[in-house]
């Protein structure tokens, strides 16, 4: 029987599909994901501002920040958190590069 607390991975398409200044969205076990590329670094956040649930897919990236397209609210795709380090974080998802495919990692 699997360990139901281990962290598991899904492959949610192909590195070609994830070019730099791209974003991707997924579906991952139950949950809506988006990835992005960021000048050849991958990103996997949770679809879901922090702050009013809305999707963060089509919201505006200007380099590293992503602003959530309901209330404006920026988030450092990087860090998770909004700049300056104060108020709700996103929920980051790990995110590589395996055998040409891309694969996220869903911890429980």
């Amino acid at each position: 029987m699997a360990d139901q607390g281990a962290a598991r991975s899904f492959e949610v398409g192909t590195a070609d599909q994830l070019l730099p200044g791209q974003r991707k969205l997924a579906f991952v076990d139950g949950q809506s994901i988006v990835l992005f590329n960021i000048e050849g670094s991958l990103h996997a956040i949770e679809n879901s501002c922090p702050h009013n649930g809305a999707s963060l897919a089509p919201g505006r990236l200007d380099g590293r920040v992503l602003s959530c397209p309901a209330h404006g609210l920026r988030f450092d795709l990087v860090t998770g958190r909004m700049p300056g380090g104060v108020g709700p974080c996103l929920k980051k998802h790990a995110v590589h590069c395996r055998d040409g495919k891309l694969v996220v990692v869903v911890e429980p």
